[in-house]
């Protein structure tokens, strides 16, 4: 199994970044799990997508489609999730060849500073993954608050943290293994 995880901040010191680096290291030895970098993929625009679309458009379409599953990480942006990650559904889904998430499980882990832990962005893409046909993890829901305090010095995420995070990482994976 191959898991694809997906950072909606591209901020190089992103929690959710470090979030992603941590529930990497998580996974049972038999599922590989790998950030998908989004940072090179322009806007989605219907022009940069005509007879011949634009080169990163199909280098992120053709990376998805390797992976049986995704994990998104997403910060909120005013009570949403971000336009990093909206445009990765925008461009993916819009393939002419198909979507590359059709069909297959996700879930959403956020974290933010404040106190809900993106609560409204988690939930904001959940309603996104229905119409393009992304399969949802139900439960266990994942927001972490206070993200900047879940990690030591040397961002080293603490213990409590990375025991919930590892019970949510296998309990994906299940979910997982029931649809592919």
């Amino acid at each position: 199994m191959k898991i694809g995880l997906i950072v909606g901040s591209l901020r190089k010191e992103s929690w959710n970044k470090q979030v992603a680096l941590t529930v990497k290291q998580l996974f049972p030895d038999d599922v590989e799990a790998n950030i998908i970098d989004i940072s090179n993929v322009p806007l989605y625009n219907q022009d940069l997508d005509a007879e011949v679309p634009n080169e990163n458009f199909r280098y992120i379409r053709e990376e998805v489609k390797k992976y049986d599953g995704f994990i998104f990480f997403t910060p909120e942006y005013n009570r949403s999730y971000t336009p990093a990650i909206k445009n990765i559904i925008d461009v993916v889904s819009r393939d002419p060849e198909g979507s590359g998430f059709k069909k297959k499980p996700a879930t959403v882990f956020s974290a933010s500073i404040g106190g809900y832990g993106a609560m409204a962005a988690n939930l904001a893409l959940r309603q996104a993954f229905v119409y393009v046909d992304l399969i949802p993890m139900q439960q266990p829901e994942v927001y972490l608050s206070r993200v900047q305090d879940l990690f030591d010095d040397d961002k080293i995420m603490v213990e409590d943290t990375r025991n919930f995070l590892k019970k949510c990482v296998l309990s994906f994976v299940e979910h997982a293994k029931l649809i592919i």
